[in-house]
């Protein structure tokens, strides 16, 4: 493993949209460089590449970037069907791994790298970067203190006005051999927050419905997540219009608010009995990533395994949630039937 007084670089494997706000915060954070890109368009990885600081681009040779002593880490951000295969050949060669989210789009296929991981002994994580923001650290620290008694409900909406792309085979929200849907893009976070808020509670029992689109993937969704022992979360999803988007987590004795957009959020506010609101904020410091990006440096410098914020099992848990969701309103990928 590297000193914690070493460059930490990283390999960058899939450079569209997401991937610039990574290397935004890559630059922004001391003591890391974006060592190699790799994507399937030769001339987009160069240009990319060249953007961010480096001249090392691989075209789609993934090997050649894993090869790489300079290469510490490996960030997946590919399309969802395509993260496997480039996870998978990361941890063979021992390379840690930050995979943005879903780390796979079904549980067959996310089983067998959480296995492969703990075999080998490398480091893997999914990137849901809003587990690692400062103000669910606080909120944690709100509901651990006790501060509005035990959750006993939770409520939060993601939606945005995203219209549908012509032809939708090429638009990855709505393919479904992209993986598209609510649920694995967005879904994902509501998801997420109620489990920040009831940590290691499994859920033992769900409802949900969806509308489809022609694809056959969901484009607006509604559930509800019954935690036991009276404790339960709501959400709804959709790309149809814009929504308030707040986490609100209620408890025996108050509720907190998480400001919209809740998976992004630098605000919230804490209400309890008679006492007046208490609204905290916690800007970031760079554009949000930056925390995700030095939770696997702490982790991978530490030697461990897994970050004990994310560890893979609860990834696993997450995507075998998903998954049972999915075939109760009848969502199936094409690309399920090789997992």
């Amino acid at each position: 493993m590297p000193s914690s007084e070493a460059v930490f670089g990283w390999a960058l494997v899939g450079p569209g949209n997401i991937a610039r706000r990574f290397a935004q915060a890559l630059r922004g954070i001391d003591g890391t460089r974006l060592a190699a890109v790799v994507g399937r368009d030769a001339g987009r990885a160069a240009d990319f590449a060249a953007q961010w600081g480096t001249q090392a681009w691989h075209g789609s040779d993934l090997g050649a970037a894993l090869a790489r002593p300079d290469v510490q880490a490996v960030y997946v951000c590919t399309p969802h069907p395509f993260h496997a295969d480039a996870v998978r050949a990361a941890l063979l060669a021992g390379k840690p791994v930050l995979c943005e989210k879903p780390l796979t789009p079904c549980a067959a296929q996310t089983r067998p790298l959480v296995e492969l991981a703990q075999q080998r002994g490398v480091f893997l994580m999914e990137a849901v970067w809003t587990r690692f923001l400062p103000i669910y650290a606080q909120l944690r620290q709100w509901l651990a203190g006790g501060r509005i008694g035990a959750v006993r409900a939770m409520q939060s909406s993601f939606h945005l006005d995203r219209p549908p792309r012509a032809p939708l085979a090429t638009d990855r929200r709505q393919s479904a051999a992209l993986g598209g849907g609510n649920l694995l893009d967005i879904g994902i976070y509501n998801i997420t927050a109620a489990r920040i808020a009831l940590p290691g509670v499994p859920v033992r029992a769900f409802d949900v419905h969806a509308l489809l689109n022609e694809q056959g993937v969901d484009v607006q969704l509604q559930a509800s997540l019954d935690f036991g022992q009276g404790r339960f979360a709501q959400f709804s999803c959709g790309w149809f219009a814009d929504g308030p988007n707040q986490f609100v987590v209620l408890g025996e004795r108050g509720h907190v608010v998480v400001h919209g957009g809740f998976w992004e959020a630098t605000t919230a506010t804490l209400n309890v009995g008679g006492a007046p609101p208490e609204t905290v904020e916690r800007p970031f410091r760079i554009n949000g990533f930056e925390y995700e990006i030095e939770e696997v440096m702490r982790c991978v410098r530490a030697g461990l395994g897994a970050s004990p914020l994310l560890p893979p099992a609860e990834s696993l848990a997450v995507i075998e949630l998903m998954d049972a969701m999915r075939a109760r309103i009848g969502v199936c990928y094409p690309f399920e039937a090789s997992a």
